[in-house]
């Protein structure tokens, strides 16, 4: 059956409504359930490792779903699987609020996390569809970025807010109002927008997945978003916990890094030029590996506290920002004939490494302290470095 379009004759600012919700809902699943996490084991009667399984499942799924939805939206449209997801991750997040036990949890968590990423892919799609090469699309992808840099911030904030006055279900039941919002908006107003099939020789992703230099900045990317993950995965345990603040206080903590992370954002492209990208990724990874030293000594030397932990992760923070900031022209450069295949796989790879390499390391270190974090910023950086010098031999090699 042939796809029904319709279209697209919104204006910027009307665009902008129709698809931030459900650029915010995707990292919204993820970030405003923190405060709770201390807590959840008891809730739910399981341990701190089922509750990590949560945080990794997500991470996990919302990547792996990219390489499912995107070419399945471009073969059944972008419609489609933007709705399904919505009522996907709207039902999940109400099943969510309703779950007494642990297995029923990681289920709809895992459903939950299903439907952001066919969101997400359908969103995406949809402004190349739109907009192309335009600027208004240049616009669109600045402020998701700038929104997604605030969510962190607000998202914890947000959620301590509402469990202090209602209770943790009232966190998930929040998420499927905004789901409901989103999604009834959609039905009316999201037309269909992919183009018309061509017929076309398949490329193969072979090349993408051998080039050295996409995975020297895909693992640099996996670098930068897995020390946020790992450090998201620990803080509520390390400082809610241990270092015994409360949930407000904690939020308000985390906040700090999102803001840290949105300045070094308004500096770093004026560096971008300057350094390049190698430079720039090099400076990242010895940025995180700087901020990993100073909180390791802080673990030896000195108590858990805001200045021990979470200053030192200031500086991971921007070296987050300046690596992230560059790997995707970096991997993607000679891929401009396999663009979509060669995101698909960039995105998907880095929440796998993420996901499971970060997992690891909460699990296998303690934690409920800072290691895990010196861990991750210490050996992702040191494996980046060291497939730049193997890149760089290639070239010289390549060269002579």
């Amino acid at each position: 059956m042939p796809i029904k379009r319709q279209i697209w004759a919104y204006s910027l600012p009307a665009t902008l409504l129709l698809m931030a919700p459900f650029d915010i809902l995707a990292s919204l699943g993820m970030d405003i359930y923190l405060p709770v996490v201390p807590a959840m084991p008891r809730n739910l009667g399981t341990t701190s490792n089922v509750i990590q399984l949560s945080l990794s499942l997500y991470m996990v799924l919302l990547g792996l779903g990219q390489i499912v939805f995107g070419p399945l939206s471009d073969r059944i449209g972008r419609r489609p699987i933007l709705l399904t997801g919505a009522l996907l991750f709207t039902g999940a997040s109400f099943c969510l609020a309703l779950s007494s036990t642990p297995l029923p949890f990681l289920l709809f968590r895992t459903l939950q996390a299903i439907g952001a990423s066919a969101v997400l892919v359908a969103t995406f799609a949809t402004v190349r569809d739109v907009y192309g090469e335009r600027p208004e699309s240049t616009i669109i992808y600045g402020m998701f970025t700038s929104m997604l840099a605030f969510v962190p911030a607000l998202g914890p904030i947000a959620g301590a807010l509402i469990a202090n006055m209602l209770g943790w279900r009232a966190i998930f039941l929040a998420l499927g109002c905004i789901g409901i919002f989103a999604g009834l908006r959609a039905v009316f107003m999201w037309h269909e927008t992919s183009p018309p099939q061509r017929s076309s020789k398949d490329r193969s992703i072979f090349p993408v997945l051998g080039s050295l230099t996409f995975w020297t900045y895909t693992l640099g990317f996996s670098a930068a978003m897995g020390a946020f993950f790992v450090f998201f995965s620990t803080a509520p345990r390390v400082l809610i916990n241990n270092a015994k603040y409360s949930e407000i206080h904690f939020s308000l903590i985390f906040a700090t890094v999102a803001v840290v992370m949105i300045i070094t954002g308004y500096f770093v492209k004026h560096v971008v030029a300057r350094w390049g990208i190698a430079g720039c990724l090099i400076r990242g990874m010895l940025t995180i590996i700087t901020g990993a030293i100073v909180l390791f000594i802080n673990q030896l030397f000195f108590a858990l506290s805001f200045a021990s932990f979470v200053l030192p992760m200031w500086i991971i923070a921007a070296g987050i920002v300046l690596t992230g900031s560059v790997t995707a022209n970096g991997a993607l450069a000679d891929f401009a004939d396999r663009a979509g295949s060669a995101v698909a796989y960039y995105f998907c790879i880095q929440s796998l490494i993420t996901g499971l390499v970060g997992t690891s390391v909460v699990v296998l270190f303690d934690g409920g302290t800072p290691l895990p974090l010196v861990v991750y910023c210490l050996l992702l950086p040191i494996i980046v470095l060291s497939a730049l010098v193997l890149q760089r031999r290639a070239f010289l090699k390549n060269t002579m």
